[in-house]
């Protein structure tokens, strides 16, 4: 950590060499070899071509590809292309994905200022930021970004917008005094000014102590490419799940290769009959239909106000067990607000001020007065503290541009950070006001009466006991407090800085940055559904810790935390201590990370929002970043996974139930597709041990695997959303998606279609043809298939969940039913597929048997499974 906030000025100058003329060119061009360009640093970029590659690493996408390879070379070019097909499309839709993100670093180089204002051989030139070098001195005023790190030199008013940095959207005033502490967060270094910060009020000189990546946003830029994205829970249970169905589904392809070889069969035919197999039970669309699904849910959660960026991270959503909050924006209004007022020794709600009252009157006139704020329609012009005092007018219909005009400023004396007052001269009533506001503890000492609505007393010391009581009770609920204080000045005269003295008290108001209504029952819903919510925040303790106490956050204050704190422990002290803490304040980017590590070590999926560029490492680093989209940098947007469109917490809830809809979806697609996988596999295994004749064709199991099953599958995985899913608790994302009881109802159910399929086989053998029994084996397996997809809704039967609920699985049955009829009755088709002309009595035994897998699933779920 750069200790120049500790140094003087002149300590500074000898430091880096430089006089106060600036640096001379032959400095300048020494140093630029030494410090390089004031620009952020950026890895190489991936080639698409690349990124396109890579997406064929999966193993069961190799296992089809090589299965392909094998189709084409023995003739079954149908099956080679349709693999070929559906592995491309699924390339490409990861490399579309791939190449929108990682666009973080571009965004940052946005921040930089396209010139900078500097000294250079003792003359005053402006010059391209990326230019400005270690020892210039930066000239800043209103309106300029800050476009490296520096020392202040001198400071007229200067109050500089550190948000991107500290993630708080209140103006930091700066001085240009040493301060003598150690470890002193950003937020607090008040001497400094930092790249990428926006001047809002008065000027300044600076003298450059870092550029490029050495400054905070530098260092920023390095944790963002250290901070690695890590795989969803779905994407690391698909991995695994696809490698140990691999090895089984090889091992039995293996056997079965084997056992006909042993058999006496030809060699080609049984490796290819083994390949076939292999191609049946790999659900070939399983990854096309997640990102479908996935793609189905991006759409409905955006229309709630949740933009999803990355696709896997929907499924993501449901996992979560830990959220870390930003305060501002996130559980609060980003909106300096009026909460308390005390005047005439009552302290009252800012919405319980009596218009009747001339003292309340007088103390929000004056506070419109001694401001320079102004809100025009909608926009808000100003220090975020005097647009509250603004919006406090309103109450009383007071307008501020028309008040200013009726009571017109005549002398000012501006606010300085060191003496921590503000005060004008106003004409009211052919009077000449002056009116002083500022810090509680210092208007109290230059004041010498008090205004009661009985008239003007002296101050005594009760009344500075009072005050001071009330303004500690105030602070302690994270309230921000102005004192107001005024006096009569004769005609004619001006004010100055000695006129602040012998003024009369008139009143305090307090404000804060509220919670957002919405915050309490969000919070509230999050902890019922077993995720446990964190802040974490720029601000002081104080008021994050008030903040969270309303909102339900934090019950007791030793849950909190400080920056500084982290610095003293290390990552494995932090792991034991992690649980215990619900609120971190004045934290630094490097923090956010730590904690956001600390509980992925303990086994959570954390969810990390924020709106700054402070924030992107950790929302890179989480399982789900999420930005917020009104107030956010475009540095955190890119960062993250997801982006609020209205910066709301309850959003994030709502997106967490869609995530858990989605997952549990996604099994049950999952389960449809290798049930009725496992039943054409059995099939198979049961005709090959019995040395019967093959009961498919290769093109049946391409055609209920590519065409009756996706659609059907597709249909589950929008199933409707199940309100009672956020009463459960996260899932355990070690628990793999093929566990035991999972296996078992694959086995099961796939059990159930494969002895109705080999019923109707032996039927169809009873009458001498092959090719009928192997179209009624075809035609039974694929209309169980289909049917099955009602069993695959979920636990409960469908009288439970309801009939029609989900009408596009009414649709995808219809579909696929249309296309198997279509095959068994048309001629041309017929011939394509390889089926027999069937009779009415084998229809009717087809259509029976076919029912009976999903009557007898139905009803042990009616008699067996409870209602959720």
């Amino acid at each position: 950590m750069s200790e120049f906030y500790k140094k003087s000025s002149q300590e500074i100058f000898k430091m880096l060499n430089v006089t106060e003329k600036g640096l001379r060119s032959s400095e300048v061009e020494e140093r630029r070899r030494e410090f390089g360009f004031n620009e952020l640093s950026e890895e190489k970029r991936k080639n698409t071509f690349i990124i396109f590659l890579e997406q064929f690493k999966d193993l069961l996408i190799i296992i089809l590809l090589i299965a392909a390879t094998i189709s084409g070379f023995l003739g079954e070019l149908e099956s080679a292309i349709v693999i070929l097909v559906v592995v491309t499309i699924n390339a490409i839709l990861g490399t579309v994905q791939h190449v929108k993100a990682e666009q973080s670093l571009q965004s940052l180089k946005k921040l930089s200022s396209p010139n900078a204002k500097v000294l250079r051989e003792g003359k005053k030139v402006e010059i391209p930021s990326n230019e400005l070098i270690v020892g210039d001195i930066l000239y800043l005023e209103t309106g300029d970004y800050v476009s490296a790190d520096g020392r202040i030199l001198d400071t007229f008013s200067l109050q500089v917008n550190e948000s991107s940095l500290t993630g708080e959207s209140d103006s930091v005033v700066k001085i240009n005094d040493s301060i003598d502490k150690d470890n002193v967060a950003i937020g607090d270094r008040k001497n400094m000014v930092f790249s990428g910060s926006f001047v809002t009020y008065g000027r300044g000189t600076v003298l450059v102590t870092d550029i490029g990546m050495k400054t905070e946003i530098g260092k920023i830029a390095s944790l963002l490419k250290s901070a690695k994205e890590k795989k969803t829970p779905l994407q690391e249970s698909l991995d695994n799940f696809g490698k140990k169905l691999s090895v089984i589904i090889l091992i039995i392809a293996a056997l079965i290769f084997a056992l006909n070889v042993f058999r006496g069969s030809d060699i080609v035919d049984s490796f290819m009959f083994a390949v076939s197999l292999a191609v049946a039970a790999i659900p070939e669309a399983l990854s096309s239909i997640v990102t479908i699904v996935l793609s189905f849910a991006t759409q409905k959660m955006a229309k709630e106000n949740a933009i999803v960026r990355k696709l896997h991270a929907v499924e993501s959503l449901g996992s979560i067990s830990v959220i870390c909050s930003d305060k501002t924006g996130t559980l609060t209004q980003n909106k300096m607000t009026v909460q308390k007022v005390f005047v005439d020794d009552k302290v009252l709600d800012s919405d319980k001020l009596d218009k009747e009252l001339e003292l309340q009157k007088r103390l929000v006139l004056m506070s419109l007065l001694c401001n320079d704020a102004v809100t025009i329609e909608r926009d808000e012009i100003g220090d975020p503290t005097e647009i509250a005092l603004v919006n406090l007018g309103d109450i009383y219909d007071l307008d501020e541009l028309i008040v200013r005009e009726k009571y017109k400023r005549i002398g000012e004396v501006p606010f300085d950070s060191n003496r921590k007052l503000m005060s004008t001269l106003n004409k009211v009533e052919n009077k000449n006001y002056m009116i002083t506001k500022g810090a509680v503890d210092v208007l109290l000492n230059r004041t010498s009466k008090i205004a009661k609505s009985t008239g003007v007393e002296e101050l005594s010391n009760q009344h500075k006991q009072d005050i001071e009581n009330i303004n500690r009770d105030f602070s302690k609920q994270g309230l921000r407090v102005l004192a107001f204080a005024y006096k009569e000045v004769a005609e004619g005269e001006n004010i100055t800085l000695e006129d602040e003295q012998d003024l009369i008290f008139i009143g305090l108001i307090a404000m804060m940055d509220p919670p957002r209504e919405e915050s309490a029952e969000a919070v509230k819903n999050c902890i019922s559904a077993g995720i446990r919510p964190i802040m974490i925040t720029g601000d002081h303790k104080i008021t994050a810790t008030a903040i969270a106490k309303k909102i339900g956050i934090l019950q007791d204050e030793s849950m909190a935390m400080e920056g500084f704190e982290l610095d003293n422990i290390s990552d494995e002290d932090l792991k034991k201590r992690v649980e215990k803490v619900s609120v971190y304040a004045r934290v630094s980017p490097e923090h956010k990370i730590r904690i956001v590590k600390a509980w992925q070590e303990k086994g959570n999926i954390v969810a990390m929002t924020g709106d700054g560029v402070n924030d992107a490492p950790a929302l890179k680093q989480a399982d789900i970043g999420v930005a917020m989209g009104i107030t956010g940098t475009e540095v955190a947007k890119d960062a993250a996974a997801m982006v609020l469109a209205d910066d709301n917490f309850s959003t994030i809830i709502k997106a967490i139930s869609n995530g858990r809809s989605v997952y549990h979806n996604i099994k049950n697609s999952i389960k449809f597709l290798l049930s009725g996988n496992t039943a054409g596999l059995l099939a198979v295994l049961y005709a090959s041990l019995l040395a019967l004749p093959l009961p498919f064709a290769s093109v049946h199991l391409l055609f209920i695997n590519l065409l009756t099953d996706s659609l059907p599958a597709i249909a589950i995985g929008v199933e409707p959303h199940n309100e009672n899913i956020m009463k459960d608790k996260p899932r355990n994302v070690k628990t793999p998606i093929l566990n035991k009881s999972f296996t078992l109802e694959i086995l099961i159910e796939g059990l159930l279609i494969a002895i109705g399929t080999m019923t109707a086989y032996h039927i169809g053998l009873s009458s001498g043809d092959e090719l009928v029994a192997r179209t009624m084996a075809f035609a039974t397996l694929c209309l169980s298939r289909l049917l099955h997809g009602f069993n695959s809704r979920g636990k409960e039967s469908v009288f439970a969940i309801g009939i029609f609920t989900n009408k596009y699985l009414w649709l995808a049955v219809f579909i696929g039913w249309a296309l198997l009829s279509m095959v068994l009755t048309i001629k041309p088709l017929m011939s394509l597929f390889e089926v027999a002309s069937l009779n009415g009595i084998q229809f009717s035994i087809i259509y029976g048997i076919s029912f009976m897998p999903l009557i007898l699933i139905q009803l042990y779920k009616i008699l067996f499974v409870k209602k959720n």
